[in-house]
């Protein structure tokens, strides 16, 4: 170990520069060789003058700073800190509105329509014809009393959203469905109470609801004195 170190020491530049070049010399015959072999790792020799080379740099337009050194003074560019429109904006009044009102009218707008899933049916602007034409609904099984329908318990409330429309005839119903202009009306009341056997069955109702409501009072008393003094038999 001792003779091996001593010989180590004694080893000059030129020496080591020779044994340096033998080795590469050697791993350049055997690179082939290990570029065949299979699963061997590839020996690559880099030259010392590509490592020294620095890459080459994208020459672009670099970007102007906004402040300047004028001395001890800086300067800001006042072209740079607003654009054309901005600055044309920037001249003209502006009209500054409350966040609060402005989230209640986008809120508004938004609630106005019942959404796409109910193809924008909108808000229902209950008129007062709206609300007789509703509650003539609610009260349909009056109309006919040979037609029944399921009776409504909930309480009599007008529906959110909803729209009034017009049912038009097709073409091949000119003779079986179609209306008359003099039998047209306005609203659904109006249809109603044009109809004589409607209307008679109105009366005959109405007047068993008063007598019933009378009876026993001085107009039912009234009324069969008139009675028995005509001689009519009660």
């Amino acid at each position: 170990m001792g003779a091996s170190s001593g010989d180590d020491e004694d080893l000059t530049d030129v020496q080591i520069k020779q044994l340096l070049k033998n080795a590469e010399d050697r791993l350049t015959r055997l690179a082939p060789m290990y570029n065949t072999a299979k699963g061997a790792s590839v020996v690559e020799t880099v030259s010392e003058s590509s490592l020294l080379r620095p890459p080459k740099l994208k020459t672009c337009k670099i970007a102007q700073p906004y402040v300047t050194l004028n001395g001890a003074i800086a300067r800001v560019d006042p072209s740079r800190l607003l654009d054309n429109r901005q600055r044309q904006l920037s001249g003209k009044p502006r009209k500054v509105e409350d966040p609060v009102i402005v989230k209640c009218k986008i809120n508004k707008t938004k609630n106005s329509t019942a959404g796409t899933d109910w193809y924008n049916l909108p808000r229902t602007n209950l008129t007062p014809d709206l609300k007789r034409d509703l509650q003539l609904l609610r009260m349909r099984s009056v109309l006919d009393p040979k037609r029944h329908y399921k009776k409504d318990n909930g309480k009599a409330k007008a529906p959110e959203f909803s729209q009034v429309g017009t049912i038009f005839e097709g073409p091949t119903e000119f003779y079986s469905a179609r209306l008359l202009n003099k039998e047209r009306k306005r609203t659904l009341v109006d249809e109603v109470l044009a109809g004589k056997e409607s209307l008679n069955r109105f009366k005959s109702k109405y007047d068993d609801i008063q007598s019933a409501k009378t009876s026993g009072k001085k107009a039912h008393y009234r009324a069969l004195k008139e009675e028995r003094s005509r001689g009519i038999p009660r």
